[in-house]
């Protein structure tokens, strides 16, 4: 299994806030609401984050999603649905998950731990098992998915 980590990220939020919205992947159902919201789709074009051709995408992925609490699905791929499932919960600090309904067997991580009382940091960590081939073709966009996750992750409001 080959790894890809993100660099770590600050939270201004407490690693029991974090966690508890990750650990309920229900909590991250707002995620479909922000990217039809236009003053969000404005700062994320300000923010130069995202390539503006590239939001009408993420609008259309959004959509897709469907969220329980130990399940996110993305519907209608055209490999079928796939799901991102939490398989461990290690509160406060760690929620694993496994990839289903995919062409590869693939998991995540993500890290949380104390700065302080009020403030955090994370590191998402993804493992496939790749073949030779897939994994030089895979390396790049799998270390730069880790890495947007890891910053999209940092940039959620954690308070109640």
């Amino acid at each position: 299994m080959t790894k890809y980590e993100s660099n770590v990220k600050q939270i201004p939020y407490p690693q029991t806030s974090v966690f508890a919205k990750l650990s309920d992947l229900r909590n991250l159902e707002s995620i479909k609401e922000r990217a039809n919201d236009p003053t969000f789709i404005e700062q994320l074009k300000a923010s130069g984050q995202v390539p503006e051709d590239k939001i009408t995408q993420i609008q259309d992925l959004a959509q897709k999603l469907e969220f329980t609490a130990d399940t996110v699905t993305i519907t209608g791929s055209p490999i079928g649905n796939v799901s991102l499932c939490i398989v461990e919960r290690d509160d406060p600090k760690c929620v694993k998950f496994e990839v289903q309904g995919a062409p590869i067997t693939a998991n995540l991580w993500i890290q949380v731990l104390p700065t302080s009382a009020y403030e955090s940091k994370m590191k998402c960590t993804i493992g496939a098992d790749l073949n030779f081939f897939m994994k030089q073709m895979a390396k790049k966009p799998l270390q730069e998915g880790v890495e947007k996750l890891a910053d999209m992750l940092a940039m959620i409001p954690y308070g109640s």
